[in-house]
């Protein structure tokens, strides 16, 4: 195993977001797996993005106490907090691999967390940022989350 996975905004969502079956079957398997082995791993961005985007109601129709019950059980993931540390990494990030304000900081914080796996649709399937592998959940929906993670 690879040891913790931080898992980005819109792997999140699409957990919730009926719209697209198919990517809402993989979120949820990469979920199960993830907290099964108590391996998920985020930040407060995370939470504050995905609080954020359920309550405009993405996909689904899911009321404010419902929305606020998703975000507080990811507590138990070990957020990471924005503080001056993982600012820092995020301009280093920024500036080395050219990514946007927001997708640094995500990177930063997986930095900051060891988390040798990113789990995001929104950066390049297995791009090395400094020591975490991207993996695009979406990029080989036909292996299972363990199999994906066993790649090198």
């Amino acid at each position: 195993m690879t040891g913790p996975v931080f898992v980005d905004t819109n792997i999140l969502v699409y957990r919730h977001d009926t719209s697209d079956i198919a990517k809402q079957t993989q979120a949820d398997a990469w979920h199960k797996f993830l907290w099964h082995r108590r391996l998920g791993r985020l930040s407060f961005q995370v939470l504050q993005e995905l609080y954020a985007t359920l309550k405009q109601g993405r996909g689904a129709s899911l009321d404010p106490a419902t929305v606020r019950g998703i975000v507080a059980n990811y507590l138990q993931w070990q957020p990471v907090r924005i503080d001056a540390g993982v600012l820092r990494r995020a301009w280093v990030v920024e500036e080395r691999f050219r990514l946007s304000w927001w997708d640094a900081l995500i990177v930063a914080a997986a930095q900051a967390s060891e988390c040798p796996i990113l789990l995001t649709e929104d950066l390049q399937h297995g791009q090395d940022l400094n020591g975490v592998r991207v993996v695009d959940p979406f990029a080989a929906p036909q292996l299972s989350p363990r199999e994906v993670l066993e790649q090198p």
